[in-house]
């Protein structure tokens, strides 16, 4: 059974290949070769969005969650950026935490994957998503943010995060 899938599976997969092959037969060879392989690039490559609905993100502090999941990013339409706060369920904790699988909390986004300009023309991306857990005044549950964390926060008001950061990138 799965070895009939599997075959299933790559004959689809190969008359495709072939398919797009045949569309770009009629093209000089160059110019099929750069055409082809820049469709695979842009078929492969990731695309950063917004921190969403049904996120899963790595927390960064000792509150005693390791994972979370966006439930709603508060102020804004498409979803959270950077310092922005989001609404989330705990996914998973350590045994001994602060913080227990299954409770609903608040955090700051410190890191994401989207990249953002900067005043200066610069941009600033990280290579995951991540959040610190605050309290509904907007004060850190835990007592150390691990990693580095973007000054951008400061603008925001999250200087106590700031403050607690090992790095600010």
């Amino acid at each position: 059974m799965a070895a009939s899938l599997a075959s299933r599976c790559s004959r689809v997969g190969r008359s495709l290949m072939d398919g797009l092959r045949n569309n770009f037969s009629n093209l000089p060879s160059t110019s099929r070769e750069t055409t082809f392989g820049s469709f695979l690039y842009q078929v492969s490559k990731q695309q950063r969005t917004f921190i969403q609905m049904r996120t899963v993100l790595k927390v960064v502090d000792n509150s005693g969650a390791k994972k979370v999941m966006c439930i709603q990013a508060l102020k804004g339409k498409k979803g959270a950026r950077l310092g922005d706060t989001i609404i989330a369920s705990v996914k998973e904790a350590m045994p001994n935490g602060k913080v227990k699988k299954g409770k609903v909390v608040y955090g700051v986004v410190v890191r994401a994957a989207m990249q953002r300009g900067r005043c200066d023309g610069s941009e600033v991306k990280f290579d995951d998503n991540a959040v610190v857990l605050v309290d509904k005044q907007g004060q850190p549950i835990g007592t150390r943010v691990f990693g580095p964390v973007p000054h951008e926060l400061r603008q925001k008001k999250h200087v106590k995060i700031l403050t607690l950061a090992e790095h600010i990138a």
